[in-house]
């Protein structure tokens, strides 16, 4: 059963090999093409399988949870911006995990706060194709002088996003 799920899971990993370089429009055609029809199989089977599958077992409890999650499953395919998996965030995360035991003595509860914040603005930084270093070194340069009212402009995002922050202020 195992083996059967991850050929299946391949197929639609191979589709988006196919779309990595396309436009988002042009991905989401090909997923619409493609992957909506790879990902009926899937459920069709997955169904299926279920019914032969005995209560109580790993492979029952397996089943069950991506049946009930299906549609935010699926729900990359319907677009053509959001990726496959969340495997870009579990990477920028995978230090903060691997660190907790070391960070479990930051000394107290506040600079442990202040660890995480500051963990969670390069995460964002590196997620949005910005150098983390050189993001906080303009930060800490701009902020003395900054106005408190344009604060969240200071923030790791990419440029057209702060343009969209700031025609909604």
């Amino acid at each position: 059963m195992a083996f059967a799920a991850l050929q299946r899971i391949g197929n639609l990993y191979a589709i988006e090999a196919e779309g990595k370089d396309l436009t988002i429009e042009d991905r989401q055609q090909l997923r619409e093409e493609k992957n909506l029809a790879e990902l009926k199989a899937l459920h069709d089977w997955l169904v299926k399988t279920r019914t032969q599958t005995a209560n109580g077992g790993g492979s029952a409890k397996a089943l069950d949870y991506t049946l009930k999650r299906w549609a935010s499953l699926i729900r990359y395919a319907q677009t053509g911006h959001l990726p496959i998996d969340n495997n870009p965030v579990e990477n920028v995360i995978r230090p903060i995990a691997i660190g907790k035991k070391n960070w479990l003595f930051t000394g107290s509860e506040r600079a442990g706060k202040r660890a995480t914040a500051i963990q969670t603005l390069f995460g964002t930084a590196q997620l949005n194709g910005l150098n983390s270093s050189a993001w906080l070194k303009d930060t800490l340069i701009k902020l003395p002088t900054w106005p408190n009212s344009r604060i969240d402009e200071l923030l790791p995002l990419p440029p057209d996003f702060i343009e969209l922050l700031m025609q909604k202020n």
